[in-house]
């Protein structure tokens, strides 16, 4: 008797989503508290807390919606079979255009082709509505219509230039991988993730914003003089023009060895005017790196990628498994399709755990600053981007748990005082 693969990863969705929605349930009540955590009391205006509070409410009902579309249209492509009915459509069109529908790189760009298309049609009217309403309605939003347009275009030239060679070398790996395929494919997304960490900063991020130099001055040279003692090589120090497209502010750092580059927000400049918490807010991502975070992340999704690949290798010539899910051939793209549908069950649970080990090394980036002496700026530094990018204030904590890769502010700000306590 064949095992119904199918309508088990249906059932599990289904489940998931209910439980998922219990948390957020869970979490809007939270929401909804009139009262500020006693932590922020006194910190926190509340003038900035019922302006959270409203924002916060507006995403939480805006998800409820964009969840139950989400679940009723997947369920009903894997229940009704739309998946297999689609892949037969992709390659019935090839032949109009003169190509060779039994090509399986030809069938799967095809495929892939109508599959991006739905997608920016379903996706459309949830982004518009995020973006130009949601984010608009609490000031976040700085894009017109026509940004918005224009980065959705550049988004899909950059998939139409980059994916059909990436999908041709899978399917190519897949087809003569034979005993050792799981290490090859682990060996070309290895390269692959570090090609395009390395090309996405200097080749792709600048199609879509601007990133210039941080003039010379104090700022520049506080970040450029802890860089030095932390003997971190740091090559260049930009501003990004984040505030073209959201008021929203951050700060990160990419490169490889000698070559680190460290990128403001310059909404972040614009919001912190004490350029001490700026530094510290630096010194707190610089903690990731001295503390081999960045390693250690890297490391894990290498070996659960090579984990998964693994997996795959095990069920993909699994006649059973396709035919479940209505498919009488067994292409190389449905086959992992299927499968990450099927270990639907162990990404939820992996998910967890890594957002747990992030939220640890959150904590020990913040403590880092602190033991660098920076408690007194960073506090104040965490709070108004709290503030500023009108994070929830209250939380529940099983929701935080199984959603935050960062820990709420509250959690924070008790640590930074605890280790600040410690350092006197």
């Amino acid at each position: 008797m064949a095992i119904p693969y199918m309508e088990t990863v249906v059932g599990f969705m289904i489940v998931m989503y209910i439980f998922e929605t219990y948390l957020d349930l869970r979490q809007l009540t939270a929401l909804k508290l009139p009262t500020l955590p006693k932590t922020l009391v006194g910190v926190i205006s509340q003038e900035k807390f019922e302006k959270s509070r409203a924002y916060s409410l507006d995403k939480s009902y805006f998800h409820f919606v964009h969840e139950f579309v989400t679940i009723l249209m997947d369920s009903a492509i894997l229940f009704f079979g739309i998946l297999p009915w689609f892949w037969k459509i992709s390659g019935a069109v090839l032949p109009r255009l003169g190509l060779d529908p039994e090509n399986e790189i030809l069938h799967t760009l095809s495929f892939l082709a109508g599959v991006m298309t739905w997608s920016q049609i379903t996706d459309l009217p949830f982004s518009l509505y995020s973006t130009f309403v949601i984010e608009s309605r609490h000031g976040f939003n700085k894009q017109t219509i026509w940004m918005f347009i224009r980065d959705m275009i550049k988004g899909t030239l950059l998939s139409v230039i980059l994916g059909p060679p990436i999908v041709a070398a899978i399917i190519y790996i897949v087809q003569k991988g034979g005993p050792y395929l799981a290490i090859y494919l682990w060996a070309f997304m290895f390269i692959l993730s570090l090609v395009m960490m390395t090309i996405y900063p200097v080749l792709i991020a600048p199609l879509f914003n601007k990133f210039t130099p941080l003039p010379d001055g104090d700022l520049r040279e506080k970040i450029e003089k802890l860089a030095s003692s932390l003997m971190f090589p740091l090559k260049k120090l930009f501003v990004v023009d984040g505030s073209t497209r959201s008021s929203h502010s951050n700060a990160y750092m990419y490169g490889f060895f000698k070559n680190k580059r460290i990128v403001l927000y310059d909404t972040l400049i614009q919001q912190c005017k004490n350029e001490d918490e700026i530094v510290a807010v630096i010194a707190h991502e610089l903690g990731h790196w001295k503390l081999n975070h960045t390693t250690y992340s890297f490391i894990a999704v290498q070996i659960l990628a090579f984990l998964q690949f693994g997996g795959y290798t095990l069920v993909r010539n699994s006649t059973d498994l396709f035919r479940s899910f209505g498919f009488d051939t067994q292409p190389v793209l449905i086959g992992l399709i299927i499968f990450q549908h099927t270990v639907i069950p162990l990404q939820h649970l992996v998910s967890f755990g890594l957002n747990l080990v992030s939220r640890a090394f959150e904590f020990q980036a913040d403590a880092f600053a602190v033991k660098l002496g920076y408690a007194k700026d960073l506090r104040p530094a965490l709070v108004k981007l709290q503030e500023e990018n009108l994070s929830a204030m209250n939380t529940d904590p099983l929701y935080s748990a199984y959603h935050y890769s960062h820990p709420p502010l509250v959690e924070r700000l008790r640590a930074i005082d605890g280790e600040d306590k410690k350092t006197d």
